[in-house]
């Protein structure tokens, strides 16, 4: 009979006990777990659909209606770029997949074309006598469709934390879709309301004038509360300066210190806006709002008119994200 080399024995033994410290949690309930020592694993399994059930959800985008707010958006800038240059125009129209306007003189087309050209490159102008129309290209639908997309995504992830929901899933599904996968979620019309609210990012002026210990905001302001401490609150002007729709891009980084910062860029519409904002509020604070909380409320050092920026502060990765 062939023996078995004493080393391997205990070899065998050690492994199944490790196998059995970890893997004893899952069998434990929650309760006898806390009380464990803190050299024991503690960790438990996260079971999937397939194990524990769940809720799995599939999300419609309205990348559509995105894309009108961003038409609506541009009337704004098409505005003021003309006045500034005086061209006449009549009959300014946004329509859900496209701009269109009528000039009064149509000498002055080229420089129309220059103004709307300087609010965002991916525009395509067709003129026709003294109208003009305005539309995305293939590559500007990409990017907002795709940006849409990215912003969504982020949203729904921010409001599944917000549940305590352990390990969920979410990922883009062709091009107008999230799946949305959560174990061990046995309420799943909860969660349904909770990602059925229109989310909407905002960048508003802090109102400096408001009194800290004040529980009632000013006439044309609002109270609201911190993101990351909802017993702190601000005072916020309730006009927003610029609108989520007019953000081209948003993405975490580190500065040369590696402190997390966020890094953002503006349409053309946006861009000006800020620009004149910050111009006109040097040294104030401003927050930036989702779904009226308030994520940060940094304070504008010089007037920012390069249409991007970067915001830093006491935040942390998770928070920036």
């Amino acid at each position: 009979m062939r023996s078995i080399p004493v080393w391997k024995i205990w070899l065998i033994l050690i492994v199944t006990a490790i196998g059995f410290l970890y893997a004893m949690p899952n069998a434990l309930s929650p309760e006898v777990r806390a009380k464990l020592p803190g050299w024991l694993p503690h960790q438990t399994v996260n079971l999937g659909l397939d194990l524990q059930g769940g809720a799995q959800l599939l999300l419609r985008v309205e990348i559509d209606k995105a894309l009108a707010d961003f038409y609506e958006g541009l009337t704004d800038g098409i505005r003021k770029e003309f006045r500034e240059d005086n061209i006449g125009y009549r009959n300014l129209s946004a329509q859900p997949d496209r701009l269109v306007l009528t000039l009064r003189d149509k000498s002055q087309m080229d420089a129309a074309r220059k103004k709307i050209k300087k609010l965002d490159q991916n525009l395509e102008i067709k003129t026709d006598d003294d109208r003009i129309t305005m539309t995305l290209s293939d590559q500007g639908l990409k990017e907002r469709r795709d940006q849409g997309m990215e912003q969504s995504i982020e949203i729904v992830r921010r409001r599944i934390d917000e549940t305590g929901t352990k390990e969920p899933v979410i990922a883009r599904q062709g091009s107008d879709r999230i799946i949305v996968q959560l174990p061990g979620v046995d309420d799943p019309q909860r969660i349904k309301d909770i990602l059925g609210k229109t989310a909407k990012l905002s960048f508003n002026l802090v109102d400096d004038e408001a009194s800290a210990n004040s529980l009632v905001a000013p006439p044309g302001s609002m109270r609201l509360p911190m993101q990351n401490d909802e017993a702190q609150f601000l005072s916020v002007k309730q006009r927003a300066l610029i609108t989520g729709d007019m953000l081209r891009d948003a993405r975490t980084g580190f500065d040369q210190n590696g402190q997390p910062v966020v890094s953002f860029a503006f349409d053309g519409v946006g861009a000006r806006r800020f620009a004149d904002a910050t111009t006109q509020n040097v040294g104030k604070p401003f927050a930036i709002l989702l779904d009226n909380k308030i994520l940060s409320a940094p304070v504008i050092r010089e007037p920012i008119t390069g249409g991007s920026g970067q915001i830093s502060g006491n935040f942390t990765t998770q928070e920036a994200n």
